[in-house]
């Protein structure tokens, strides 16, 4: 079963550690794993929202995710979009990054390092936008309740995130700027661009929210229709073929998993940055967690165990978290790749031993119930 999910996952690992390897040495090997494992921990929640929802489609149409899901997430997202982001920021074409990217490296290096400021503020905007939403909404489970339960409270206010996302990159401007002039205004000029990267980013992501949002009601009432029509289709005594029932809520399912799944990819790949600013390794391995995300989502889909562990999802939102501002903090301070990669692998570990923690209590106490159920039968019957 495992190797039947995982097999293509396996095979993609071996051949981009491989490619690594002869392109970086050790230390891109390195960098990759450390890539394709930051890639898994933060796509972790899209893997069980995919799966929650691609179950509910026929066969049909989970192929079709599969398939072209996989070359948009993995080719497009993953390949494609870092091109773009480091052509957009350094103001050269994309064809122009990949050939930098691997014939001139130091030059890449420098263009990519100009940039960063404003990739960090754009990616760190919308990395932060996405926890605060998390964080500020009021859960039927909390992970860590001492914390959670008084920002459920303080997310009743409107607009909260956006204020507080603002406030944060107001404060980053102001300080970047600061210390430019401190250190003889080279970089003074670059604060409006981190205020305006940050900007942009925030509206990317209102933007993606606003289309998922659009998706999901979109989908909800084409359920309720097609609900409605078959239960007029039984009472009328001719059914409804099944194609056309699987047909308008599994192409707005769909379309609603892909704006889905861009978004989700959209922080590895923001966050990747914080990590290489090599474009063959990080291609590589974000391609690898890529890969590793959409066979888990076929496994959660297949083994039904979505619920098993409900604490995974908290981790990987307080690991976006920690990467917003990580990559806040390296508009102007240097933090190590190691440093980066491992806070998300920390995070999931932890809220993944929560999660057995928890399941083994109410396996104690299901025990403890039915013993005493038993005691209580045996009892009555003397």
């Amino acid at each position: 079963m495992v190797l039947k999910t995982f097999g293509w996952s396996f095979a993609v690992t071996a051949l981009g550690l491989v490619a690594a390897v002869f392109y970086g040495g050790w230390t891109g090997f390195g960098i990759v794993a450390i890539l394709s494992i930051l890639e898994i921990s933060l796509s972790f929640d899209n893997a069980v929202v995919n799966a929650g929802i691609l179950k509910k489609m026929n066969a049909f149409w989970q192929k079709i995710f599969l398939t072209i899901g996989v070359l948009i997430a993995v080719f497009g997202m993953r390949l494609v979009f870092p091109v773009v982001i480091v052509a957009i920021s350094a103001k050269i074409g994309p064809i122009d990054a990949v050939d930098l990217a691997l014939n001139d490296k130091d030059h890449y290096q420098e263009l990519v390092t100009d940039a960063h400021p404003a990739i960090a503020a754009f990616g760190g905007m919308f990395l932060l936008m996405i926890f605060l939403d998390f964080i500020f909404e009021d859960r039927d489970i909390k992970w860590l309740a001492w914390l959670e339960r008084p920002l459920a409270k303080l997310g009743k206010v409107d607009m909260l995130s956006v204020c507080i996302a603002l406030v944060v990159l107001l404060g980053t401007a102001m300080t970047f700027a600061t210390h430019a002039h401190q250190h003889g205004g080279a970089h003074v000029d670059k604060a409006e661009t981190v205020l305006l990267s940050g900007i942009a980013g925030l509206i990317t992501y209102m933007i993606v929210g606003g289309l998922s949002g659009y998706f999901e009601d979109k989908l909800e009432e084409d359920e309720e229709r097609e609900h409605e029509e078959e239960e007029e289709a039984a009472r009328s005594g001719k059914p409804r073929s099944a194609v056309a029932l699987a047909g308008k809520a599994a192409f707005f399912m769909f379309l609603y998993l892909e704006v889905l799944d861009a978004s989700f990819s959209f922080d590895g790949v923001i966050g990747a940055f914080a990590v290489t600013n090599d474009i063959v390794l990080m291609a590589l391995g974000l391609g690898i967690g890529a890969m590793y995300v959409r066979s888990l989502t076929v496994y959660l889909v297949r083994q039904g165990t979505l619920d098993d562990y409900v604490y995974l999802e908290h981790g990987a939102h307080y690991a976006i978290g920690a990467l917003a501002v990580i990559l806040m903090i390296t508009i102007q301070y240097q933090i190590h790749e190691v440093i980066t990669g491992l806070v998300g692998v920390v995070l999931i570990a932890w809220s993944f031993w929560s999660s057995v923690r928890r399941n083994k209590r109410l396996a104690e106490a299901e025990g403890k119930a039915a013993g005493s159920d038993e005691k209580t039968e045996v009892s009555s019957g003397v």
